[in-house]
């Protein structure tokens, strides 16, 4: 008859015992219960955050799943327009209606729409259409309209604003086609700002 294969000898989990010894049983992580009961407190603290954080993540599904399509659009035009603020402080733009420099130091730039959010939905995310603009023009006089089409022909040109102008399409986003646009400009983002995902 073969002799059973004794275990391979475990160090002690207790941090003031810390001997060598044969396990008993399979998962047996201290020599004794003396030094068992020496670190259970420990135990239980890392068992208590590993509850915790399961329970973050569910509740962070479950918020997820409550999220109207209006809540994910609110998210997806954050997120865009954090990426044209990013975008149009790398390249040292100044305000695309007065020309004035822009103070990105605190929250005074706007992402500004040439044509608004209200009167032509469907170029919410377009690039040509939301540049850097100062709060001032942005909100307080009205988006300051004549002076940002000047602006925008000088920086991406006639053509380009000849075909903002004239497009009259009718786009409709489903909830999956906003969240990938959501996800999109925040990679876009952090991409810009060097910052790891």
């Amino acid at each position: 008859m073969l002799a059973a294969k004794q275990p391979k000898p475990k160090t002690c989990k207790n941090p003031e015992c810390g001997i060598s010894f044969p396990p008993q049983r399979l998962g047996q992580k201290v020599c004794s219960p003396k030094c068992g009961l020496a670190i259970k407190d420990v135990n239980q603290e890392k068992a208590r955050k590993s509850l915790a954080q399961v329970g973050r993540a569910d509740i962070k599904v479950r918020k997820e799943a409550l999220k109207s399509r209006g809540d994910h659009m609110r998210e997806a035009q954050q997120a865009f327009n954090e990426f044209i603020r990013a975008r149009d402080q790398a390249a040292g733009h100044h305000c695309i209606s007065s020309g004035k420099p822009l103070d990105w130091s605190g929250n005074a730039v706007d992402a500004g729409h040439y044509r608004s959010v209200g009167s032509a939905p469907h170029l919410r995310f377009d690039e040509r259409n939301c540049h850097a603009q100062s709060k001032q023009d942005n909100r307080f006089l009205s988006g300051n309209a004549v002076d940002y089409r000047i602006g925008l022909i000088a920086r991406i040109g006639q053509q380009a604003v000849d075909a903002l102008e004239s497009d009259q399409s009718v786009r409709k986003y489903t909830v999956e086609e906003i969240k990938a646009i959501k996800a999109e400009y925040r990679a876009k983002t952090r991409e810009l700002k060097g910052i790891a995902a």
